[in-house]
C-alpha cells in the first residue's frame, strides 16, 4: 500500500508558475501509475494529469494542455506538476493519486490511494 503526500502549493498571482510535488512511500513506485487531480470550491474533483509507471504516456485535461507538465522520479519516489501561466481558475485544492497498474488512467475511480491535497489559489 502506497502513502502519498503533497506539497508545493500556495498563493500565487495569475500568470504565475509554480511546481507541485508527491512523495510515495510504502510500495514499489514503479508499480504505480500516477495522477494529478483538482477540487475548487463548491465543485466536483477534476482530472488534471496522467502518467504511466515509466513515465513515457502522459495524458491531460484539454484545459490545461500546454501549461501544465507532468513527470515522476522513480529513483526519489517523487511525482511532480510543473504549472505555468497560473489562471484564477486553476485555483483548487490538488490531489495526487495512485493505481497498481501498468497504463494511465483519466477516471478517479481508477485510482486507489490518494494523498491530502495541496491548496493553489491563483489571485487575478
Amino acid at each position: 500500500q502506497v502513502q502519498l503526500v503533497e506539497s508545493g502549493g500556495g498563493l500565487v498571482q495569475a500568470g504565475g508558475s509554480l511546481r507541485l510535488s508527491c512523495a510515495a512511500s510504502g510500495g514499489t513506485f514503479t508499480n504505480y501509475a500516477m495522477g494529478w487531480f483538482r477540487q475548487a470550491p463548491g465543485k466536483e474533483r477534476q482530472f488534471v494529469a496522467a502518467l504511466s509507471w515509466s513515465g513515457a504516456s502522459t495524458y491531460y485535461a484539454d484545459s490545461v494542455k500546454g501549461r501544465f507538465t507532468i513527470s515522476r522520479d522513480n529513483a526519489k519516489n517523487m511525482l511532480y506538476l510543473q504549472i505555468h501561466s497560473l489562471k484564477p481558475e486553476d485555483t483548487a485544492l490538488y490531489y495526487c493519486a495512485a493505481v497498481n497498474s501498468g497504463g494511465f488512467f483519466t477516471s478517479e475511480a481508477s485510482y486507489d490511494y490518494w494523498g491530502q491535497g495541496t491548496q493553489v489559489t491563483v489571485s487575478s
